[in-house]
């Protein structure tokens, strides 16, 4: 598969728990039980092919105690969302759809009930796939948690045996169909780790896509230094939001000069919504979150619309318990369910997908500034070849866009 339809890929982000309604702390056996809610995701990827997107980013689907992330068996669908069959089913409509299939790996950390943190600390083996501290007398004293939590007990990524698991597993899914992965907290890997990794994966597969999971740092670097070939745009993400919450374009204008300079090396995956951030609409209103998918779709990357954000859905996310819920909420059965009330977003989206389609070439497009203040900001998208996009955005006297490109032009506002 060629590195263009790589780039070309515009994921629709859905997390799967969520998505389907299943119990994300289940307390008993009964809502533990196989049931096969993956089968509901099937019945969206015609709204997805519809909004113009042709890739599907999974988070988690594997068996896990609770949100996903607390893996307790990384070859095993969680029972939530059914079993192999049910996965397989999936695969094969999305592949029959054209539709690229990335899921979410985590491989910082697993769930402290999984067997072999369990075998590891009672001393039956696997001790060297975790930071595991014993006194003298063997009694266990700590082990490193991610992010201080102590249900996410963290790999030892320098061990030999943690490579060969986490490219087992990649290996695994990837025979049965998986495309791309999400690299869950690649913040937090050693980027070296990836080079004992994804290489052996890439012999097997050249056709996969690896992005990271990076919030801060030395992007370049750390793609350079992993071998993996894209990271999340966080940097991107907040001067969108931010700029035009705060009437402030000189922001998203310095981001996107170091929007630019990395694109020098990689293509970084760009977004304005995912499962860890409040909803683009609750963050800045739903006037100014069309202003920011219009910023979205027209830079260089390859743009991840997280499921709801193209129907104007709000939710905010709490630093509590159940703090993720409202931003990962169930969606209807089918489309039939959606009613109404997102249409204006969802086609302003649906537009918005059809010029980049138009100019495929954005993909890899630098931006140039043409006018510059508080509130009002005009760039040029210009293509390797020379290709050329015009995009006026203003906040007075409402938010809207003017973009305009040889053979069309489209308005938002």
């Amino acid at each position: 598969m060629s590195d263009d339809l790589n780039l070309n890929t515009i994921w629709w982000q859905v997390y799967p728990l969520g998505f389907t309604g299943a119990p994300i702390r289940p307390q008993s056996a009964a809502e533990r039980a196989v049931t096969p809610r993956l089968d509901m995701v099937i019945g969206w990827l015609d709204y997805l092919i519809d909004l113009g997107a042709n890739g599907l980013l999974l988070n988690p689907v594997f068996a896990s105690t609770s949100h996903g992330y607390d893996t307790v068996d990384y070859y095993r669908i969680d029972p939530r969302l059914g079993d192999d069959a049910a996965f397989d089913r999936l695969v094969e409509a999305c592949h029959g759809r054209g539709i690229r299939l990335m899921l979410d790996g985590a491989f910082n950390h697993v769930g402290s009930a999984h067997p072999l943190f369990r075998d590891a600390i009672a001393g039956r083996g696997h001790g060297n796939l975790f930071r595991i501290e014993r006194d003298g007398d063997g009694n266990v004293t700590g082990y490193a948690r991610f992010e201080g939590n102590a249900d996410l007990p963290e790999l030892n990524h320098d061990d030999p045996e943690t490579a060969r698991l986490v490219t087992d597993v990649m290996l695994h899914w990837m025979r049965r169909g998986v495309d791309a992965w999400r690299l869950d907290a690649a913040y937090a890997v050693p980027p070296a780790f990836w080079t004992r990794v994804l290489p052996d994966v890439r012999r097997a597969f050249p056709d996969a896509w690896f992005m990271g999971e990076v919030i801060h740092g030395d992007y370049p670097a750390i793609v350079k230094d992993s071998g993996m070939d894209s990271v999340t745009q966080y940097e991107l993400w907040k001067a969108i939001w931010s700029s035009i919450k705060s009437g402030n374009f000189y922001e998203l204008d310095w981001s996107l000069k170091r929007h630019n300079g990395f694109m020098d090396s990689f293509t970084p995956l760009t977004f304005v919504g995912n499962h860890d951030v409040t909803r683009i609409v609750s963050q800045i209103g739903v006037q100014e979150a069309a202003l920011a998918m219009a910023v979205l779709f027209t830079v260089g990357g390859c743009p991840s619309l997280y499921y709801g954000d193209e129907q104007a859905w709000r939710g905010v996310k709490a630093d509590a318990m159940g703090g993720d819920d409202a931003i990962r909420p169930m969606y209807p059965a089918t489309p039939d369910g959606l009613g109404h009330g997102g249409d204006r977003m969802l086609h302003l989206v649906q537009g918005l997908i059809s010029v980049r389609r138009r100019n495929p070439w954005l993909a890899t497009a630098t931006t140039v500034p043409t006018d510059l203040g508080n509130l009002h900001y005009g760039y040029d998208a210009v293509g390797r070849g020379g290709e050329r996009l015009h995009v006026d955005l203003h906040l007075e006297p409402t938010p809207g866009a003017d973009i305009a490109y040889e053979g069309g032009s489209f308005r938002v506002g």
